[in-house]
């Protein structure tokens, strides 16, 4: 009752008839040619390598209790000295282990060839001038090797992540399914890191986990749709297997554009007040959730076209398990 009195709701037609399938040609020689271009551009120019995979140093920012430490000052400061990727978090007082704002962690890079100790001195000299007399403490650098060991285990978390995903969809569906949506799935994927790269977007570990949150959207996505062809493909036995996508896919645009619209209405008001460490992990995942979408009807369903369902296949697996005078009540 409550949703019939959403007025939103009433704006998106009850029953579509749009022909996906028609133009999905046309939308594969795109996602192809968008995709070698997002590979091509991992490697030149290359992602924008945050503190977490580049290296750098990081310090405690403190005043005295009940003072409060701008961060936004403090990010404007150092990010003035054009030393690169600069995150100003805060937390709590470590001698009254509560958050009252007057203690941060502020973390930047260091750039090849510069004394370590002078630019540690240069960060502080800026961020006093910008907020006052404020204390330092935990100075440390994170040097390559170890930057370099956390990049190889993100991308080794996207790899186990798509390979979960494979054998929950090879499991649950019959094999073209699964090959359907590790194909959906490495498209997302690809893309979302050819945004990264267009937009320069710092890639640290907050960008892995957006990356791995648009693996989790668009293979709920993609699942939806394919229960929904797989019922169709039990009922509609006879009708080609063409216009049993495309029903399929018009009873679950409504679910789609309504899941996806909320998704990106509430990353957009992330994006905006969240601040800049917050702003390209919200740009990303706005991304990942409009090209799952995508992916789900022109990427998946079409690969399925492509490989052919094995309709006697199918109708066998819905029907019931017969059970034997031994296993009846």
């Amino acid at each position: 009752m409550a949703m019939r009195g959403w007025p939103l709701i009433k704006l998106l037609p009850q029953k579509t008839n749009l022909h996906f399938v028609k133009h999905a040609r046309a939308a594969g020689i795109l996602s192809v040619v968008l995709c070698v271009a997002s590979i091509v551009a991992c490697f030149y120019p290359g992602l924008n390598m945050g503190i977490d995979f580049r290296g750098g140093a990081s310090m405690e920012v403190s005043k005295p209790a009940g003072q409060t430490i701008e961060l936004d000052q403090v990010r404007s400061a150092v990010g003035e000295l054009g030393l690169g990727d600069v995150q100003v978090q805060g937390i709590a007082r470590r001698d009254t282990n509560a958050d009252d704002g007057s203690t941060a962690i502020l973390r930047f890079q260091v750039p090849e060839g510069q004394d370590q100790t002078a630019v540690v001195r240069q960060v502080e000299g800026a961020v006093t001038k910008a907020v006052g007399d404020v204390s330092y403490s935990g100075v440390s650098v994170v040097g390559s090797k170890v930057s370099g060991e956390l990049f190889t285990s993100g991308l080794l978390a996207l790899g186990v992540a798509i390979a979960l995903m494979f054998l929950y969809i090879w499991f649950r569906f019959e094999p073209q399914f699964g090959f359907g949506a590790v194909i959906g799935l490495l498209h997302d994927v690809i893309l979302t890191f050819g945004l990264i790269v267009l937009f320069k977007l710092e890639f640290s570990l907050n960008m892995v986990a957006a990356v791995l949150t648009v693996i989790g959207y668009s293979m709920n996505d993609t699942v939806v749709v394919f229960d929904r062809l797989r019922e169709n493909l039990r009922k509609y036995k006879t009708m080609p297997l063409r216009e049993v996508i495309d029903l399929s896919l018009n009873e679950t645009l409504s679910r789609t554009i309504i899941t996806g619209v909320t998704a990106v209405m509430v990353l957009g008001a992330l994006a905006v007040f969240g601040g800049e460490a917050l702003f390209g992990f919200s740009i990303a995942l706005m991304f990942g959730i409009i090209i799952g979408t995508y992916s789900s009807i022109y990427v998946g369903a079409p690969v399925i076209l492509l490989w052919g369902v094995k309709r006697g296949q199918v109708a066998e697996d819905a029907k019931p398990i017969k059970l034997g005078p031994a296993s009846r009540p």
